[in-house]
């Protein structure tokens, strides 16, 4: 009985393992942007967010890589963010709610609206 109390122990931590190794991230390809470079250089910041409200383009790779997947991660609080993007995130949200909230809630309000058109967080 003890081996089988074992054995059910021993492969439910391994089911838990691969269901926790198997979790979803975005990919942490462009992790090492620095936020704060971006927001302290008007040039780079006005690039982001036109590429962001979509009245300019995305000049960089990663720019088109954080707007496709910010209506998602605004909606699910971050939940396929890796501790970086998680830092990052929080930055930008500080940086824009004391420096330009105008313009942070203009983002918040289209990443909502992006969200619900391609039905992220719906069901949720």
């Amino acid at each position: 009985m003890k081996l089988l109390r074992y054995v059910s122990l021993v492969s439910l931590l391994v089911v838990l393992a691969f269901v926790k190794a198997d979790e979803e991230f975005y990919s942490d390809k462009y992790d090492y942007v620095d936020p704060k470079e971006i927001v302290e250089n008007d040039r780079l910041r006005d690039q982001y967010y036109n590429c962001f409200m979509d009245t300019g383009p995305c000049v960089t790779p990663d720019a088109a890589f954080f707007k496709s997947n910010l209506p998602e991660a605004v909606v699910t609080k971050c939940k396929k963010c890796t501790e970086k993007q998680k830092d990052n995130f929080e930055f930008i949200a500080v940086w824009y709610s004391d420096n330009r909230p105008d313009e942070w809630n203009a983002l918040i309000k289209k990443f909502m609206e992006d969200a619900k058109k391609m039905n992220i967080g719906s069901s949720k």
